[in-house]
């Protein structure tokens, strides 16, 4: 696997940032870059079950190795959800299972910086180098301009 990374700085504070981030309302379209209609099912809490879906009902099952709000959140990604089945288990999903995406907030004159890393396999490269991007510039738009 290969680790991936971006930042920004946000002139926003990290709370506002981790609203954006984690917001029922916020979630879903900023990670529309990534797939249409997306959405997640979790409680955010370290240790919980976090199911990412497109708006098809596809994408993945994870569990949330960490979250100290407003922070740090680590992701672990586990399989894939199939037409609303778990594949935990076969040999595409062994690839990469295990792969980590962590988001750091830290405060810097004034700013705050969101650093995103995030283990993958090469064949989503180029797919992360060209969604990531345009993640992030979301993120920062929403946080700068939410009350």
């Amino acid at each position: 696997m290969k680790k991936l990374e971006f930042k920004t700085m946000i002139n926003a504070a990290p709370e506002k940032i981790w609203e954006v981030l984690l917001g029922k309302d916020t979630y879903p379209i900023w990670t529309a870059v990534f797939a249409e209609g997306s959405n997640v099912k979790t409680d955010w809490k370290k240790g919980s079950k976090a199911i990412f879906l497109d708006g098809k009902g596809n994408g993945m099952v994870s569990e949330i190795a960490e979250n100290i709000p407003a922070k740090f959140l680590s992701i672990r990604h586990l399989g894939d959800v199939i037409n609303g089945k778990e594949d935990l288990e076969s040999e595409k999903v062994k690839e990469w299972a295990g792969a980590y995406e962590n988001y750091t907030l830290t405060e810097v004159n004034g700013q705050t910086e969101w650093s995103i890393s995030l283990d993958i396999v090469e064949d989503y490269e180029d797919y992360m180098m060209d969604t990531w991007p345009q993640a992030l510039k979301k993120v920062k738009e929403l946080a700068e301009n939410k009350e």
